[in-house]
C-alpha cells in the first residue's frame, strides 16, 4: 500500500516544499510603485564635534598629575630599585658625609687633628729633603 505524498491528513515537511518559492515575485499591473523621491536640501560639510575629553587618572583634581607608585616608594613593582631612587640615595650620603667632614673641621677636636696632620706633613717633607740631600753626596 503507496500513499501519495499529497494525501489528505498529511502533514507538509517545512524541508522539502511541494512547490519552489521564487526568489523574487513578479511586479504585476496592479502592484504600487516608489515614487521618485526629491533631492534633499544641501547640508554643508561640518567638522565632528570633539568630544569632551575624558578626565586623566593621573591628574590630581588640582591639575597635577598624581605620582606613580614608582615615584613614591622608588621600587618598581618588581622590587628593583629605580634609577632616581639610588641617585638620590647616593646624593644624600654625598651630603651627609660632606657635612659631616665640616662639622669635625669646626670642632675642637678636628682642629687639634688638623694640627697634627699638618706637622706630620711638613715632618714627612723635611724627612724627604734630607734623604735627598743624603743621596746627592753620595
Amino acid at each position: 500500500m503507496s500513499t501519495h505524498e499529497s494525501s489528505p491528513g498529511r502533514v507538509p515537511d517545512p524541508d522539502k516544499p511541494e512547490e519552489p518559492a521564487p526568489d523574487v515575485t513578479p511586479a504585476g499591473p496592479d502592484t504600487p510603485s516608489v515614487p521618485d523621491v526629491p533631492p534633499g536640501p544641501s547640508i554643508p560639510d561640518v567638522p565632528p564635534i570633539d568630544p569632551e575629553p575624558t578626565p586623566d587618572p593621573d591628574i590630581t583634581p588640582s591639575g597635577t598629575r598624581a605620582p606613580t607608585i614608582e615615584e613614591i616608594t622608588g621600587y618598581t613593582e618588581g622590587g628593583v630599585p629605580t634609577f632616581d631612587s639610588v641617585r638620590d640615595k647616593i646624593e644624600r650620603r654625598a651630603g651627609t658625609a660632606i657635612g659631616m667632614e665640616e662639622l669635625a673641621h669646626e670642632s675642637a677636636a678636628g682642629r687639634t687633628l688638623d694640627e697634627k696632620y699638618e706637622d706630620r706633613k711638613k715632618a714627612a717633607a723635611d724627612k724627604l729633603d734630607e734623604i735627598r740631600r743624603a743621596l746627592k753626596n753620595t
